[in-house]
């Protein structure tokens, strides 16, 4: 067996092939020719059939692949594989190439693709919903008729606001807010006397927003009122006066300013009492401006900045001039600084006169009994003083008290019947009325009463 095997010839799959015949089976490349050394080539030229050696068959080509590039020796000669080649080409593989994308490209390609999406999703939404037909509609009541009764609040307020406005008043040292009404078409506007004392200037604004400067008319410190004046104002709308003797307690009122600046407040109430005995400011030490109130009592909330407007009655008619409140105590921890319902105003009835005659002459005239009193006196009633200021007769010699008996050290306990407690209620009741007028004191003398008439005589204002 072993004779066999070596003799038998080598199999063709690895021995170099023999002859001229082409015995390659199909994928196996042609052999390499050989050269030797001085030689020559073997293949070329020979005699005889033993010696010219058959012509090598055409080795195949080797394409180089799409990924290698094809071997070259150092003459430039493009190299063929040869695998019965001692050395045989060595080709390195380089791997695939790598073209996809990197995974931050990835994330970054995700989140532009995202906020695109989502923007177009969005906006195609919104344009979705405002093409839609259908919308959300909660149930609310019909317009109705705008229109108020003239009694109402509404209706009051609608009929005065155009005749209310609002002051602003600068001084030398400070400056404030107050509010007036229009008394006439020639543009006369009345206010409280402490919402333009020791005005510089004074500015007055309409409803309607237009703003004009004004000029100081009079004031009286006595009775808190002031009159001002703006020109060159056309469609002014002046308020209706009533009558404060028609007032009664309960009676509906609106009161219209500007509390801390708030211009065209309206507020509603109603009468709580009448004749309220009020005085206010004393700021100057000497009395001079002490003014003196038969007032209209109210709990139509008032504060700061209404001083000055109307208090109108349900047919839109001023019956009173808001010109005071009263907070609570000083000493109260829970004071309060706004409106607690005590409101007070001046009757119209009182305004009204004394407006006339500060417009007609800039100066109010107060009605007095010619007495001097004893403001110190602690007791019931308006003590008569003992002697007058500067040592001068407390009872003025040919005066009204003088005429009618009255006497120093008399206590006057009423007046028309009405119970005075004071020495300002006295002058607040006597304030209340006109120069000229008729009046019966109630007076009580070494422990009698006594009851005594007496005219009213006049005195300039301050």
């Amino acid at each position: 067996m072993a004779d066999r095997q070596q003799t038998e010839p080598a199999p063709q799959w690895w021995s170099r092939p023999e002859g001229t015949a082409d015995s390659r089976r199909d994928g196996v490349p042609a052999p390499r020719p050989e050269t030797h050394d001085g030689g020559g080539d073997h293949g070329a030229e020979g005699d005889g059939a033993a010696g010219q050696a058959a012509p090598a068959p055409e080795a195949p080509v080797h394409e180089p692949s799409a990924h290698e590039a094809p071997a070259h020796d150092p003459a430039g000669h493009e190299v063929r594989y040869d695998p019965w080649g001692a050395q045989p080409l060595q080709v390195v593989d380089r791997g695939r190439d790598r073209r996809g994308f990197r995974l931050w490209q990835v994330a970054a390609l995700a989140a532009v693709t995202a906020l695109l999406a989502g923007g177009i999703g969005g906006w195609v939404g919104v344009l979705a919903e405002r093409q839609s037909s259908t919308r959300l509609e909660l149930p609310q009541a019909a317009v109705a008729d705008k229109g108020r009764a003239p009694d109402s609040v509404a209706g009051i307020a609608a009929t005065a606001l155009p005749g209310v406005v609002t002051l602003h008043v600068r001084g030398a040292k400070s400056s404030g807010t107050g509010t007036g009404f229009v008394l006439d078409p020639q543009g006369h506007i009345l206010t409280n006397n402490h919402v333009v004392a020791d005005a510089k200037e004074i500015a007055v604004t309409f409803s309607t927003g237009e703003s004009v400067t004004a000029e100081l008319v009079g004031r009286d410190s006595g009775y808190d009122l002031a009159v001002v004046k703006v020109s060159g104002v056309r469609g002014l709308r002046p308020l209706s006066l009533g009558n404060s003797e028609n007032v009664k307690v309960g009676d509906p009122v609106v009161a219209i300013g500007a509390p801390f600046d708030l211009s065209n407040t309206v507020t509603a109430g109603i009468i709580s009492a009448t004749g309220r005995p009020v005085t206010a400011g004393g700021d100057k030490g000497d009395g001079s401006d002490i003014s003196y109130v038969d007032a209209l009592q109210t709990d139509a909330p008032i504060n700061p900045g209404n001083s000055g407007g109307p208090l109108l009655d349900a047919r839109a008619h001023v019956v009173g001039i808001n010109s005071a409140i009263r907070g609570a105590d000083k000493d109260d921890p829970d004071r309060q600084g706004g409106s607690i319902g005590l409101g007070f105003a001046i009757p119209i009835n009182q305004g009204k006169r004394v407006a006339e005659e500060l417009i007609a002459t800039g100066r109010a005239t107060h009605p007095v009994i010619g007495v001097t009193l004893d403001m110190d006196y602690t007791g019931d009633g308006a003590r008569v003083g003992d002697k007058g200021e500067d040592g001068k007769p407390s009872v003025t010699a040919g005066g009204p008290g003088a005429r009618a008996g009255i006497r120093p050290g008399d206590v006057i306990t009423k007046v028309d019947g009405q119970r005075v407690r004071g020495g300002d209620e006295l002058i607040i009741k006597i304030r209340a009325h006109r120069p000229g007028d008729p009046l019966t004191l109630t007076v009580l003398r070494d422990g009698r009463e006594r009851t005594l008439d007496v005219v009213l005589g006049s005195a300039n204002g301050s």
